[in-house]
């Protein structure tokens, strides 16, 4: 989910493909607000919130029992590098790791969706414009992590959020330029707010709510990726999706070109 206002069509999805069962909401801020949403929506057995203040919560044995425990778990928004400053090599990651092998549904909403990639935004030293990467896409601000989690069907993928509202088209094209500097086949992923892709285990999605998703397939490394020196990159494949179109995570076919050329989109 892109983040603002939550899909409510995607929660009634989530929590009925955990049976109806036990759910848990994960965060780093905020409180219990999904509790009562959640219960009133799609009656579930129980809603569950923890909020994380620091990362020694995450070697508490309570945690990881409750996540043991969960029958659906959602990532609320906030602040993608406190998840991945708390969790990362804890052991929330490994309890996390084991629901997905179960078979628990695993959400999450803007941060919480920036943390579901293969490759993640960790934004360690704060958010970036879509000018400034744009501008300056080696900027040792673009903080690129390894997966938090491993979800087969988003190998070599990477997120963003809040898209359209926050016109960050330009900011994944950087983002992309520099995870495929090396060779990599990274492709991306853009959520608008108040929209969300439910993706089944076999990779295959439909977007629902009231924007698009953007699936984009980079053709290779960028033309000119250089310190100081605005991004060019050519050919960029887009694909924009409305509520209630499919897509597949593991072969979705680009029907758009974008082109970056001195930092223009």
């Amino acid at each position: 989910m892109g983040g603002g206002t939550d899909v409510d069509e995607a929660f009634q999805w989530m929590v009925e493909r955990g049976g109806g069962g036990d759910v848990l909401i994960l965060r780093a801020s905020g409180a219990d607000g999904y509790n009562d949403y959640l219960m009133d929506l799609a009656r579930p057995n129980s809603v569950e919130s923890v909020v994380f203040k620091d990362r020694e919560a995450s070697f508490a044995p309570e945690i990881a029992s409750k996540i043991d425990g969960a029958e659906a778990i959602f990532l609320a928004g906030g602040d993608q590098a406190q998840y991945v400053n708390f969790w990362k090599d804890s052991p929330v990651q490994e309890a996390l790791q084991r629901a997905i092998l179960r078979g628990v549904p695993l959400g999450g909403t803007s941060a919480g969706l920036a943390v579901l990639g293969d490759l993640i935004f960790s934004a360690q030293q704060g958010g970036l414009d879509p000018e400034e990467v744009l501008q300056n896409p080696t900027d040792s601000r673009i903080t690129l992590e390894g997966r938090l989690v491993d979800l087969p069907f988003m190998d070599g993928i990477l997120t963003d959020t809040h898209f359209s509202q926050r016109d960050r088209m330009g900011r994944l094209a950087g983002f992309l330029a520099r995870a495929n500097a090396d060779g990599e086949v990274v492709r991306g992923i853009g959520v608008d707010e108040a929209t969300a892709v439910l993706v089944e285990p076999s990779g295959e999605g439909r977007v629902v709510g009231k924007n698009s998703a953007y699936f984009v397939t980079p053709p290779g490394p960028a033309e000119v990726l250089e310190a100081g020196q605005p991004l060019t990159y050519r050919n960029l494949g887009v694909l924009r999706l409305h509520s209630g179109q499919a897509v597949n995570l593991n072969s979705w076919q680009t029907t758009e070109r974008i082109d970056v050329i001195q930092g223009q989109l």
